[in-house]
C-alpha cells in the first residue's frame, strides 16, 4: 500500500465510521475501483482503532463516569442502581454478540463476506431497513429510564450483523434502536458506546497481521489511522447534531444508489467481485 492509497482510505474511514453506510464497505469498495488491492480485515480494524479514538475523547467525561461508577458498584451496593452502572454492564451485555460470531465466523469475515455482490446487496438490504426503521419510530424513549439487558442484547446482535461489510455498525445498531422506540440521538449515542469494547478488541488483534502476508506495512497503516482519527472527531459531532432534527432518508438513498452501482459494475465486469 503506497502513501497516497493510506492518505484516501484514512479519509474515508473518519468520514463513514460513524455514518449508518458502512466505513468497510467504502475501504472495500473504493480500493476495488482504483484497482488497488484489498487491504483485508486487518487493515479495516485496525485504522478504525483511530475513529474509536476519536469516540473516546468526545464522550470522555460520559466513559469515565461509566467506568468509575461501574466499578464502584461492584463492592458498593447503593450505586448499583446508578445510570452509569447499569450503563457499564449493557456495554458490557451489548458486546457479547459481536464476540462471539466474530470468533465463530472469523474466516468468512476475512473472505467470503468481502465479496462486492454481498456487500451490494447489504447496501440495498440494510438501507431499507434503516428507512422502514426511521419512519415506524416513535423516538420517545431514552438511555437513562428504559435502556435494559433485554434491549441492550438486541443492540448487541444488531452490532454483530456489521461482521459483514455494508450492513454499517451504526446502521444496524441505530435501526435496533429505532424499532425499539428510542430517539435517534439517543440510539446513535448508545451505538457509539456500544462500539468501544469491540472496536478496540478487534483493532488490536489485527495489530499483530500488519506488515505480514497481504496486510499493509506499518508506515501506511499508522498515517491512515491518524487521519481516521482526525476525519472522525469532526465527523462524530455533526452526526450527532444532525440527527437530532433530521430523518436518515439521505443516507437510505445513498445506500441504495451505491449498491446499485457495486452490482451493476460487477455484473458487467468493470469490477471483480473478489480481490
Amino acid at each position: 500500500m503506497g502513501w497516497f492509497e493510506a492518505v484516501v482510505l484514512g479519509l474515508i474511514q473518519g468520514l463513514t465510521e460513524f455514518l449508518p453506510i458502512s466505513s468497510s464497505a467504502h475501504i472495500r469498495v473504493v480500493s476495488a475501483f482504483f484497482g488497488w488491492e484489498d487491504p483485508g480485515a486487518a487493515f479495516t480494524a485496525v485504522i478504525q482503532l483511530g475513529t474509536e479514538a476519536a469516540v473516546v475523547i468526545y464522550f470522555r467525561k460520559e466513559i469515565w463516569e461509566i467506568i468509575s461508577t461501574w466499578t464502584r458498584a461492584l463492592w458498593t451496593p447503593d450505586l448499583r442502581k446508578h445510570y452509569a452502572a447499569r450503563m457499564g454492564w449493557y456495554v458490557i451485555i451489548g458486546t457479547l454478540p459481536i464476540v462471539v460470531l466474530g470468533l465463530a465466523f472469523k474466516d468468512p469475515i476475512e473472505t467470503a463476506f468481502r465479496d462486492l455482490r454481498l456487500i451490494g446487496t447489504t447496501l440495498i438490504v440494510f438501507g431499507l431497513v434503516l428507512w422502514f426503521a426511521d419512519h415506524t419510530a416513535r423516538n420517545k424513549l431514552t438511555l437513562d429510564r428504559h435502556l435494559s439487558f433485554t434491549h441492550a442484547l438486541i443492540y448487541g446482535f444488531a452490532q454483530s450483523l456489521a461482521l459483514i461489510p455494508g450492513v454499517s455498525r451504526s446502521g444496524g445498531t441505530i435501526s435496533a434502536g429505532l424499532l425499539l422506540d428510542y430517539r435517534r440521538e439517543q440510539a446513535a449515542k448508545y451505538s457509539f458506546l456500544l462500539a468501544i469494547p469491540a472496536v478496540l478488541g478487534a483493532g488490536f488483534l489485527e495489530l499483530f497481521k500488519i506488515g505480514e502476508g497481504k496486510a499493509p506495512d506499518w508506515g501506511p497503516t499508522i498515517l491512515a489511522t491518524v487521519i481516521s482519527f482526525i476525519v472522525g472527531y469532526a465527523a462524530v459531532s455533526w452526526f450527532l447534531k444532525y440527527i437530532s432534527t433530521h430523518r436518515f432518508t439521505g443516507f437510505v438513498i445513498y445506500r441504495i444508489l451505491l449498491g446499485v452501482a457495486i452490482i451493476a459494475l460487477v455484473s458487467f465486469g468493470v469490477l471483480s467481485p473478489t480481490s
